[in-house]
């Protein structure tokens, strides 16, 4: 991305990508909102989640860190923290 994103933005694109992803409509992407207990997220769909949030960002999650992201709301974290470490 070559602009500057808000956190509001970011969180929206998240849900957006969150909902494109497990085939769920935008409202149920909540910020507290587990992949796994609220979403349906299986092992499967949160790898593939990690692959379309890197590429939708320009980011790298590593596996580590990505295996201890279990809600919206840390995922937006993290995007944001990667963000600001890149500008």
């Amino acid at each position: 991305m070559n602009k500057t994103l808000t956190e509001e933005e970011v969180l929206n694109k998240i849900r957006e990508v969150v909902a494109t992803q497990l085939g769920i409509d935008e409202t149920q992407v909540l910020d507290d909102a587990s992949f796994t207990n609220d979403l349906g997220a299986d092992s499967l769909d949160s790898v593939e989640l990690v692959m379309s949030i890197e590429h939708e960002f320009g980011i790298k999650i590593p596996d580590e860190r990505a295996n201890k992201i279990s809600n919206i709301k840390q995922l937006k974290d993290f995007v944001m923290e990667k963000l600001s470490v890149k500008v």
